[in-house]
């Protein structure tokens, strides 16, 4: 009896953790919540430091700097792409980061389907630090190439709605799109 119970207490540890999601009311053109499963199971390293971020409440106040129709919308520089934060630029936003050490890429078998979550990146496949995209459309180009930590579950029409920049490489061009609250959630 001892030995199953002890059994059973180890099957239940080695099990993936709860899921957990993020809330993300968005203002701007679009305005309302987003709502992304996070894949823990998928992308453990990568949904702890997000996680983290939106814990501490770094990327409230965060905009979409990048954002190409019928690609991807892009958000979560926490260093430059802050509104109100000391560093805010609007022409370096999508350049910064996070003060915490970038994230050992973690490839799945997942594909980026409309909705798919995934980290942006430098060239350097073990850049990803804060900034993550929402998938407008499938992108199977980046299947393998690119972390997907997550999947909008609600909202998609708010990510729909996002303003699409018209500057080089999907720059937002005038007032942006912003995260104004990023809350984790169960």
């Amino acid at each position: 009896m001892f030995k199953s119970a002890l059994t059973a207490l180890a099957l239940l540890a080695s099990a993936p953790a709860f899921a957990t999601g993020l809330e993300i009311t968005v203002a701007g053109e679009s305005n309302g919540v987003i709502k992304i499963d996070l894949l823990e199971d998928v992308a453990p390293g990568h949904v702890a430091q997000i996680t983290k971020l939106a814990n501490e409440g770094a990327y409230d106040g965060v905009v979409f700097h990048r954002v190409i129709d019928g690609f991807m919308a892009q958000t979560g520089d926490v260093q430059y792409g802050k509104t109100g934060g000391a560093d805010f630029n609007m022409s370096s936003a999508g350049m910064g980061g996070s003060e915490y050490p970038d994230l050992k890429a973690e490839f799945s078998d997942e594909n980026f389907d409309t909705g798919v979550v995934g980290m942006a990146r430098s060239q350097n496949p073990d850049s990803a630090n804060s900034q993550f995209f929402i998938m407008f459309a499938p992108a199977p180009h980046l299947n393998g190439q690119y972390t997907v930590v997550g999947r909008v579950t609600e909202g998609m029409d708010v990510v729909n709605a996002i303003k699409r920049g018209t500057g080089p490489n999907g720059a937002v061009i005038g007032a942006p799109d912003v995260m104004s609250s990023v809350k984790v959630t169960d």
